[in-house]
């Protein structure tokens, strides 16, 4: 954890901001934003998009880290230059490992506007020329089950299809009562509202709040009206994380 990090660790939920891609998609940033200008090590930045049937990206480049995308509504298309072409529909998720290059474009699909969740997740710097890859995995072959007072779905963890270079779990958890999550000793990560209302540790909570989380603790929430969340957590490299646009160095 940087001493920039560390400072912010005690942060309370935060709203996310407003980004607007040169592409013509809006998303809500989790972080870095103004109010939250950091990393999370070992992850680059976090949100959620949102595509109308006329916009999405065009083909453009990557490398350095890896990319998670999770569908939330919709379905979105994905091609690149390994020849891949899949679309991914509500629940699905698809990995790139960018590492010394790739090139992918993302559209919504069947003319109708999508929303999903991206994690950009750094390379360590011994890996960044890594061959690049694309996985996918649908909805059906992620784990889910209750765990306590939510439905838990493991989108990247123990029984999911999806693995990255980094050591870390990705969960879509959907709040019926009260849900405790547990940070391992020595990771990272945060707390990002999809839907719904609610408190995490006793302070509001809703969609599009993000709660970012950089040091070893249990983190206890509770629904106040169906609140869904993705909780993210991750063993950080200990290097800096240089984002140059597209690229992370």
């Amino acid at each position: 954890m940087t001493e920039s990090e560390s400072r912010a660790s005690a942060v309370g939920p935060l709203s996310g901001e407003k980004v607007r891609h040169g592409t013509g998609v809006n998303s809500n940033r989790a972080f870095p934003t103004d109010s939250y200008p950091y990393n999370l090590d070992p992850f680059v930045l976090f949100e959620q998009f949102y595509i109308d049937p006329d916009n999405g990206f065009p083909m453009h480049p990557h490398r350095g880290f890896e990319i998670v995308s999770y569908m939330i509504e919709g379905a979105m298309e994905h091609e690149d230059s390994l020849g891949v072409a899949n679309t991914a529909y509500e629940n699905d998720a698809m990995r790139i490992t960018t590492g010394s290059g790739i090139r992918h474009s993302e559209f919504p699909a069947d003319g109708q506007a999508c929303t999903g969740l991206q994690l950009w997740v750094n390379l360590p710097q011994a890996e960044k020329d890594a061959d690049p890859d694309y996985g996918d995995a649908t909805a059906d072959t992620l784990p889910t089950a209750e765990q306590g007072g939510a439905t838990v779905t493991t989108v990247i963890g123990e029984g999911s299809p999806i693995s990255l270079h980094t050591p870390m779990e990705y969960l879509d958890a959907a709040v019926a009562d009260t849900w405790t999550w547990s940070v391992p000793e020595g990771w990272s990560g945060f707390l990002y509202g999809v839907a719904g209302d609610g408190t995490v540790e006793g302070q509001p909570f809703t969609a599009g709040d993000v709660l970012p989380v950089t040091d070893t603790r249990s983190v206890t929430l509770q629904s106040d009206d169906s609140l869904r969340v993705v909780a993210v957590s991750g063993r950080p490299h200990g290097e800096p994380i240089r984002q140059r646009g597209p690229y992370v160095l």
